[in-house]
């Protein structure tokens, strides 16, 4: 089974030795398209939206994020046939990612808030005063984020593996910060023609703010490149989500930092300050609009 896993097809310096791993970071990547085109060649470029009510703002979240879950369980993947549903790659990191990305919607968009001077101003349904459309959405976007991240931090490392291991970390760390501003300062820019999105300073959130945004990828990469990457280490669903819950926090603790000895980026109405004590999404913090 060992040899199995690690003669993958040409032993490839970007896919996993991982068939089961390999199989679904191909899916995830193959997904993309579909639910990008949808919202960034579709929707935004033809206003759709000027005519969607919350229902069809939800609607578009669950078209986006169902089939991620609804095809690997319909269609199964030559590895994953002889695998029970739990030991299947594509199941452990739709739940690290569920998990990771509701913690951010939930709690790190009102940092958004009250740090970056963003505010939300389509019709939705909401949780947390946080459109239900954005938690479906940041499920999609996280997966193609991470699975990215995993094939080039995979590459890296072959092409570092004679170098000292100082240097391979430091080069390693280099990446995985150059890679996250790209993608964070990326999203806001590929959303900058949805009007409905809003910043005070669009010009500080895409130089600054995406690298407060950058934050969550900072941690989130190399621990989720840890699932089932070692062969003979398989995950369990509770090492899983421990682990997820793991880099939520993390990341909290650091935004929090920020907000605490930075404060806001730009300059905020006094209802949406932060300078007071407490995390921004308790009472007195929210973003009221």
């Amino acid at each position: 089974m060992g040899v199995a896993e690690s003669d993958s097809p040409n032993a490839s310096l970007w896919l996993a030795p991982n068939p089961s791993k390999r199989w679904a970071e191909l899916f995830f990547l193959g997904y993309t398209p579909f639910w990008l085109t949808l919202c960034l060649g579709i929707i935004i470029p033809y206003k759709l939206y000027e005519s969607f009510t919350e229902l069809e703002y939800l609607l578009l979240g669950l078209v986006a994020a169902v089939p991620s879950f609804l095809i690997p369980m319909l269609f199964v993947g030559k590895a994953d046939r002889n695998l029970c549903w739990n030991d299947r790659y594509w199941v452990k990191a739709s739940i690290w990612i569920i998990i990771f990305s509701y913690v951010g919607n939930y709690f790190w968009t009102h940092y958004f808030f009250t740090v970056l001077g963003a505010s939300y101003t389509f019709p939705s349904w909401k949780m947390n005063n946080v459109p239900h459309t954005t938690f479906l959405l940041t499920h999609v976007c996280f997966l193609f984020y991470h699975v990215t991240s995993n094939l080039t931090l995979r590459r890296l490392r072959h092409s570092v593996a004679d170098l000292p291991p100082k240097i391979q970390w430091a080069m390693e760390a280099a990446w995985i910060l150059a890679l996250s501003y790209f993608i964070a300062y990326l999203e806001t820019l590929a959303v900058a023609n949805f009007p409905y999105y809003e910043f005070v300073d669009r010009a500080s959130m895409y130089k600054v703010g995406s690298l407060f945004y950058a934050i969550y990828f900072i941690v989130s990469f190399a621990m989720f490149l840890r699932i089932d990457e070692k062969p003979g280490d398989k995950w369990d669903l509770p090492r899983v989500a421990v682990d997820a819950l793991g880099a939520a926090m993390l990341v909290t603790i650091i935004l929090d930092l920020w907000r605490i000895f930075l404060g806001p980026i730009v300059p905020l109405p006094e209802t949406k300050q932060c300078v007071q004590p407490g995390l921004p999404w308790f009472p007195g913090h929210t973003n009221k609009t």
